[in-house]
């Protein structure tokens, strides 16, 4: 069974999808959500502007051509602007940001925590991952790494485990594969898409999604979870941290503030209508437990049937 994306959006998300089906007054939004970020992390403590500046004199063309797949054929979905870049996450300005713009993002959740909030975060979806899961898991998968700032907390988490990060932006991995060697991690980084990664079938005990489903279209997520199962070895978990669209944080946001998330977050209305619980019971899961572990965020964690 399929279901159909909600289109009984609320009246504030369908005013907010008018004004943004605009064009200008869309890159104004995305401008204006953009600059936004950048202050708060200045504001913070978080050197923006010097950091990427200090990124930018790397050789990163090294990098690239050693992760890079270069027969990889994009889904569409991916090659449409996300978070303020024209090109997507298919560029080094947008790879060189991930980690300040992560800093400057969950710098709210918790009052006061300002750039320890990412840590935060992080750190309250591997408590409840502990609290949920048995036993240790031997092999990782961390779908949609990014540049690894999830992988680096889960080899944290766990040490003995050997994690592999796939993600789709060559670029976000160029940066990832040169983040580890700074910290002499031991991970493995691959180029492919989540939904067809053509990694072996039952090789994890864990596969891990750190903050991605919201950036997907309902068609590509039923796919992936589909991937996690195939990957997963029986009994194993698939576990989920994303925003909630249930969370009164999300249900009662300004319309301002709504134009300016859904901006940079074309497929959010998919998102927020797909019913993600019985999406991982089709897709061959037990009843997932889903878990509040901020005011904005939830932990869904879900066991491939044996």
């Amino acid at each position: 069974m399929t279901a159909a994306v909600d289109n009984k959006l609320g009246i504030a998300s369908r005013l907010v999808n008018g004004v943004l089906a605009i064009k200008p007054l869309a890159n104004l939004a995305k401008n204006r959500a953009r600059q936004m970020m950048i202050q708060r992390a200045e504001k913070i403590g978080v050197p923006w502007t010097k950091t990427v500046q200090e990124l930018k004199s790397h050789n990163w063309e090294v990098e690239l051509a050693q992760v890079e797949n270069p027969q990889l054929i994009y889904p569409e979905y991916y090659l449409r602007a996300f978070h303020a870049y024209d090109n997507g996450n298919l560029n080094w300005e947008a790879a060189l940001e991930v980690e300040v713009a992560a800093y400057a993002v969950h710098a709210d959740i918790w009052k006061d925590a300002g750039a320890q909030g990412d840590s935060m975060l992080r750190s309250s979806y591997h408590e409840v991952i502990s609290s949920q899961i048995p036993s240790q898991p031997k092999d990782i998968l961390d779908m949609g790494c990014s540049v690894g700032l999830s992988s680096f907390a889960l080899q944290a988490m766990f040490p003995q485990a050997k994690i592999t990060g796939i993600d789709l932006s060559p670029y976000f991995l160029a940066v990832a594969k040169y983040q580890s060697r700074q910290r002499n991690a031991q991970i493995d980084w691959f180029h492919a898409a989540a939904e067809a990664t053509q990694l072996a079938a039952n090789s994890y005990d864990l596969v891990s999604s750190f903050s991605m489903f919201h950036e997907l279209p309902q068609s590509a997520t039923r796919q992936i979870f589909q991937e996690a199962q195939r990957l997963l070895r029986s009994g194993g978990h698939f576990t989920i941290m994303d925003m909630n669209p249930k969370s009164e944080i999300f249900t009662k946001m300004p319309p301002y503030i709504l134009t300016l998330l859904k901006s940079t977050e074309p497929y959010l209305d998919e998102y927020s209508s797909l019913d993600i619980e019985q999406a991982l019971v089709e897709a061959g899961f037990t009843k997932p437990t889903i878990t509040c572990n901020t005011p904005r965020h939830r932990t869904i964690i879900a066991r491939k049937l044996d």
